[in-house]
């Protein structure tokens, strides 16, 4: 097993400090051996409860025997439709080992009305779904649990020989075992956006068919040098590239690039959850893009943006750092360089204390759900350009909030918006699908340096679609609400927030 990391000379050379550094301390014998005190008195309680994930591979072995029973059992019953309600980690881990695998998993994790439509337009008989919190009180999927049980008992179908949970013990979802559904407990001390190697990220994939057993294997290959105290463990590398940089170029421009693949892995999408949740608050922080092959940011990179090129060899001067590896190895490695870059910045990158008022806000907005969004503040494209001239620095970034159908025109418009400002704006611009951001860069827009304006394009006009049986509240009303609330936040931290008309 290969892991190739090269980085440009000029980079290189400022790397060499923050290296030396994070091996005079030891850090990554320290880290596997869980020591909390990594990064100061104020992390210490919160890093003792995180760090399972260092070595998953005792726990994971367990997990992906009882998982793969599960499957067989399920294809013996005709069941070979496989669908992941959760959010955040929950989905971006599995969506991207499921792609990688070339296997089909359907993952929900919007509330637009027409995709959870979608989701349940399937042939319910030969459906799994498996949900998938850690708090087990995550509203987006407790809404779609809530909505596919009542399917499941209107199509006259048992549901608990058709839902499956994984969650943390001691959490609500781990109640349902007494009530007689299959519930697969992970590690609790193993944050969200760490746990592609554990339940979460095994349960779903295996489910689908994916070969989880060659992904551990790939991780369990890299484990001794990414835990190595040496110059050449990649994983510290990276960190210290990225950590020397800043905060002057604090954005990273992901594109994949998979040799015999037709599309990418959505290891970008990952990344960008990591990475942004973990290092966006005090005020710094890291923000990671996810780019499509040929975005204008790749072509002509902003001053303040690191280009790395995930999956495929340096070719051109524009890429800085490029990186080589199996799946598994990624995962483990971006995990390691992730907490170490967390000790360079001196933050807590397992904490995300801004993530909270998004969600009490958008509490709040659901219980007014008839008010209206408010007018949008640009009708077209153009005027928005032209509203966003001024607040946008040259060191700045856009962030696209798109509460919308991917499928839809509307997801097309927003792909289409993303590269219109990015070239006429000069400025990195992310594109976020709403509600899933909230769970991964959201922290950054928030608590990360207040650098960033944003765009909110919210569709409002689709069929309304209740959640469940018993709730009053529809996906609808309750996207609205999200989309009301994280702006309102926004606005209250000075940030700059357009809404533009559908």
């Amino acid at each position: 097993m290969t892991v190739q990391l090269s980085i440009q000379n000029e980079l290189d050379q400022a790397t060499q400090a923050p290296l030396q550094q994070l091996c005079e301390d030891r850090f990554a014998s320290r880290l596997l051996s869980r020591d909390e005190t990594l990064w100061g008195k104020a992390a210490r309680d919160e890093a003792s409860k995180r760090l399972g994930w260092v070595d998953p591979f005792a726990a994971a072995e367990q997990v992906l025997e009882d998982a793969t029973q599960l499957r067989d059992e399920l294809r013996a019953r005709g069941i070979d439709r496989i669908v992941l309600c959760g959010m955040g980690g929950s989905s971006l881990g599995p969506e991207v080992i499921a792609r990688e695998a070339g296997v089909q998993l359907t993952v929900l994790d919007s509330t637009h009305p027409d995709v959870v439509r979608r989701a349940l337009t399937g042939a319910l008989a030969r459906t799994a779904v498996v949900v998938s919190s850690k708090s087990g009180g995550t509203i987006e999927t407790r809404s779609h649990a809530e909505t596919f049980l009542a399917a499941f008992r209107s199509a006259g179908l048992d549901p608990k020989a058709h839902v499956f949970y994984v969650t943390d013990p001691g959490s609500p979802l781990s109640s349902e075992a007494e009530q007689g559904y299959r519930v697969f407990l992970a590690d609790p001390n193993v944050g969200g956006r760490f746990s592609a190697l554990t339940a979460f990220g095994i349960v779903p994939t295996v489910l689908a068919g994916a070969d989880m057993e060659r992904v551990l294997s790939e991780a369990r290959a890299a484990h001794e040098l990414l835990f190595a105290d040496s110059p050449e463990n990649p994983a510290l590398r990276l960190a210290a590239a990225i950590a020397a940089a800043l905060p002057e170029r604090y954005v990273l421009l992901l594109s994949e690039s998979s040799e015999g693949v037709d599309q990418s892995w959505g290891l970008s999408d990952w990344i960008e959850q990591l990475v942004a949740e973990s290092t966006g608050k005090e005020g710094v922080g890291v923000l990671p893009v996810a780019l499509p092959g040929g975005a204008h940011e790749l072509l002509t990179p902003p001053p303040h943006a690191i280009a790395i090129r995930l999956n495929a060899a340096a070719k051109d001067q524009t890429t800085d750092i490029a990186l080589v590896a199996p799946l598994g190895a990624q995962l483990l490695l971006w995990e390691v360089a992730t907490a170490a870059l967390g000790r360079l910045m001196r933050i807590n990158p397992f904490d995300q204390p801004d993530v909270e008022a998004a969600k009490v806000a958008a509490r709040s907005a659901l219980q007014h759900a008839a008010e209206s969004l408010g007018d949008a503040d640009a009708a077209h494209d153009d005027e928005l350009i032209e509203q966003l001239q001024r607040p946008v620095s040259a060191n700045g970034y856009v962030a696209i909030q798109a509460f919308v159908d991917r499928e839809s025109p509307l997801g097309a418009r927003a792909v289409r918006l993303r590269e219109r400002l990015a070239a006429e704006l000069g400025v990195p611009v992310a594109l976020g699908w709403g509600p899933r951001y909230l769970h991964s860069t959201g922290q950054l827009h928030k608590g990360g340096p207040a650098l960033g304006a944003f765009v909110q394009l919210v569709d409002d006009s689709a069929t309304e679609l209740p959640i469940g049986l018993e709730s009053t509240a529809g996906f609808g009303a309750l996207m609205s609400a999200q989309a009301r609330g994280d702006r309102e936040v926004l606005e209250d931290r000075g940030r700059t927030v357009l809404r533009l008309a559908q």
